[in-house]
This record gives structure tokens, sequence and C-alpha cells, in this order.
């Protein structure tokens, strides 16, 4: 079916091609890249600043209990030989206890972040839904399309640039948005 498709697409003549252009305010749909507008705007910038931050403060964490329970163990293994077999039996698995119930923390700390990572965009998506309206509306579309969902198109209805520089201009660097409390630690 694709290759019957690029095909009939290869026999269109250029002119006629040509003729079907829209203007760009002629189109009733307009397409957007999520993901940079996320990613290019101050909102989003500063969202994912504070996100890599936690995560790079809870990889320093990770770093350091790490190098701890190494240390730990290395001593309870060099104990081996000098402590009665069941008093080592019960450290070692107090050893596996405390290392297991560490980890569990660590793991769910990773997971909140990424909870965070999801949440933050959400608020920034909401809060930018009325200047894509309003950008919607001004160029008297009817629709905007994520463009990674459309399968062929006009770059000229492709409103991404604008929309970032819109959102800049409405939400700045989204310091209303987002939780200012330390929330994003891990």
């Amino acid at each position: 079916m694709l290759r019957t498709l690029v095909t009939i697409l290869a026999l269109l003549p250029v002119w006629a091609m040509a003729q079907a252009v829209p203007a760009a305010d002629d189109s009733a749909i307009l397409t957007i890249v999520p993901d940079r507008l996320f990613a290019e705007t101050k909102a989003g910038r500063a969202a994912e600043a504070k996100l890599e931050a936690a995560s790079q403060t809870l990889m320093t964490e990770n770093r350091r209990i790490e190098a701890e329970l190494e240390g730990e163990e290395r001593d309870l293994t060099a104990r081996r030989d000098t402590v009665p077999t069941t008093d080592f039996r019960q450290m070692a698995d107090a050893f596996d206890a405390k290392a297991e119930r560490i980890r569990g923390e660590q793991d769910a700390k990773s997971r909140r972040i990424t909870r965070m990572r999801e949440e933050e965009r959400q608020i920034f998506f909401k809060a930018a839904v009325p200047v894509l309206a309003s950008l919607m509306q001004e160029e008297g579309a009817k629709a905007i399309l994520d463009r990674s969902s459309v399968f062929l198109s006009f770059d000229l209805i492709d409103v991404t640039d604008r929309a970032i520089a819109r959102v800049d201009a409405e939400l700045g660097d989204g310091t209303t948005l987002y939780d200012q409390d330390g929330a994003a630690g891990p």
C-alpha cells in the first residue's frame, strides 16, 4: 500500500502540488511538535533544569551510599574469621536487610523524580493550552495536531516556533507554574 501511495505521489505533476499548497491563513489545521515546545521554552527548560539537578543530587547520593556499603561489606568480610558463625550470620543478615532497605528508598526517590517530570510536563501543557488556543484562533484554525501524528503536511502549517515565542512571552520561565518549595528534590 505504501509503495502504491509513493507511486501515485511520484506521478503527480509538480504544478498540481504547487496549486494545492494552501496559504498559511487558509489552513484549518495547524501542527506543533510538543516535545520541542516543552524543551525550547523558558518554562520547559526551567522544569528540566530543576529535575536534572534533582537527578544529579540523587546520583551523587547513590554513589556515596554505594561506597559506604562497600566499606561495610569489606569490614564484615574481614570479621568473618574472627566472629562466631552464628554471630557472623546475624551481622550478614542485618547488612543485607540494610542494603535492601536503602535500595528500596533510593528506588522510590528515583520514581518520585520520574513522576515529577511527568507532572511538570502536564502542568506546562495545561498552562500552554490557552496560549495555543489564542494562536489557533488568530490563525483561523480549527485544530492543532501533533506533527508526529500527521502523515503529510506542508511546513507552513507548523506553528511550533511561533508557539514557543508566545509561550515564552506568556509564561516566562514558569516560576508561577511549578512548585517552588523544593518538591523536585529526591
